[in-house]
């Protein structure tokens, strides 16, 4: 009766969280064990009593700091210096420009709103057909999940256990691996459709661009830099990495008033108590499944299919892209990993942040994919193209994606080099 109620809630629209703590609930009471009802709450509190969590708050105000800061624009325009005059060079931008992003706001969703708002009208100024404007845009946001700070890897840090440092260097070269790929990407369409030709700049709009977003570009060193260096943790660069955006916002640019930090508060504190109150719910939920021994079973199940790691990845890759495509990111990572980690790292030998990389990279897929397809919704509400059109022009980032996903399945390496 536990897994019909589960999957009820789940494809009733109920709030993930409370389709965790609710079927953990009935668990106990369908099982008659009433004594675990006293353990409820103690493994409720226990899934936030983590030191690691305070990064999620940090990051999304530092997030929310940066938009109203106008470091966007400023990040923009600096990347024009670097790719501005290739052909398609405006599409260069955008993906650069996402890269610069992704090291400062961590949340791919929030990415996709910053930059659709920013880049798209600029693009289809340039000539640039508005489906692959919209597109290239939201494919940018899938950087957010591998380079570091990246909420994704916070989350899965602390329900694997990992530290959260080491998570972010698992990301970079993935990070960096994805990006290149998406630059080939766009090269490869530039030379079939045309882009457009664009201008370099002088020497002296380049030293003005590049200065004016020295200031932004403190927030990535600070998070990036503090933690390659053992300087500061995760958590403590976040903190930094909030007070330089405010600094700089406020004292540098000017663009941020006094009178609206009351509501970018209340929305960091509402955008982090969503969060914290699923994985709270997902401890819980955990609780049930090693208790019942699912990780076991189901290690078994998929023992008599294949005893190879990389064909298990492939498996849970296949598995993970219809999971995304009918749950939040950030929801289905709190509900497989305790699910699947025990098997990828028992069973089959996966180091544990190769698998952090992948899974997350998968999930978020989700995000661009229908039939929820969150990031094409928030795209296509912040430039005024059809989810249908940005979904046919994006096709080719999400081949794209898949070869990545492989590639990072086959070689661990790629995501434990730099550990």
């Amino acid at each position: 009766m536990t897994p019909i109620l589960f999957a009820i809630l789940l494809f009733g629209s109920v709030p993930i969280a409370l389709v965790l703590a609710l079927t953990a609930l009935w668990y106990i009471h369908e099982s008659g064990n009433t004594v675990l009802y006293d353990s409820f709450a103690q493994q409720m509190f226990a899934g936030v009593e983590n030191y690691g969590l305070l990064a999620i708050p940090l990051f999304i105000l530092t997030g929310e700091l940066m938009n109203e800061g106008g470091m966007t624009q400023r990040l923009v325009h600096a990347a024009r210096v670097f790719v501005g005059g290739f052909r398609g060079g405006l599409a260069y931008i955008n993906l650069l420009a996402n890269m610069f992003m992704a090291a400062i706001i961590g949340s791919a969703a929030s990415q996709i709103a910053v930059m659709s708002r920013a880049m798209v009208p600029a693009m289809e100024k340039e000539g640039y057909d508005p489906g692959f404007a919209a597109a290239t845009t939201a494919a940018g946001g899938l950087l957010a999940p591998v380079i570091p700070p990246s909420m994704l890897f916070v989350i899965y840090g602390v329900l694997a256990q990992l530290p959260i440092g080491d998570m972010f260097l698992a990301g970079i070269i993935p990070g960096l691996i994805l990006g290149v790929t998406f630059f080939a990407v766009v090269a490869l369409i530039g030379m079939v459709q045309q882009f457009p030709k664009g201008d370099w700049m002088t020497g002296r709009e380049a030293v003005i661009a590049i200065r004016n977003a020295l200031p932004a570009f403190l927030i990535p060193l600070a998070i990036v830099g503090g933690i390659l260096f053992g300087i500061a943790s995760p958590t403590e660069s976040a903190g930094v990495a909030s007070l330089i955006a405010l600094a700089v916002g406020w004292g540098i640019y000017r663009e941020i008033r006094p009178r609206d930090l009351g509501a970018l508060f209340v929305r960091t504190a509402t955008n982090s108590a969503l969060v914290i109150f699923m994985i709270a719910a997902a401890n819980v939920f955990g609780w049930v499944v090693v208790y019942e021994e699912i990780p076991q079973k189901l290690a078994a199940l998929i023992a008599t299919v294949t005893s190879d790691p990389f064909v298990f990845l492939l498996i849970v890759n296949l598995c993970l892209l219809v999971v995304g495509m009918l749950i939040d990111g950030i929801a289905a990572l709190i509900l497989i990993t305790p699910i699947l980690l025990p098997i990828a790292m028992n069973t089959y030998d996966i180091d544990p942040f190769q698998f952090g990389v992948v899974i997350s990279l998968n999930l978020v897929l989700g995000l661009l994919t229908p039939p929820v397809g969150v990031g094409l919704y928030i795209a296509s509400a912040m430039s005024g193209v059809k989810p249908f059109k940005i979904f046919t022009a994006l096709w080719p980032f999400l081949l794209a994606v898949t070869m990545v996903l492989i590639l990072l399945s086959y070689v661990p390496a790629l995501s434990t080099m730099l550990l």
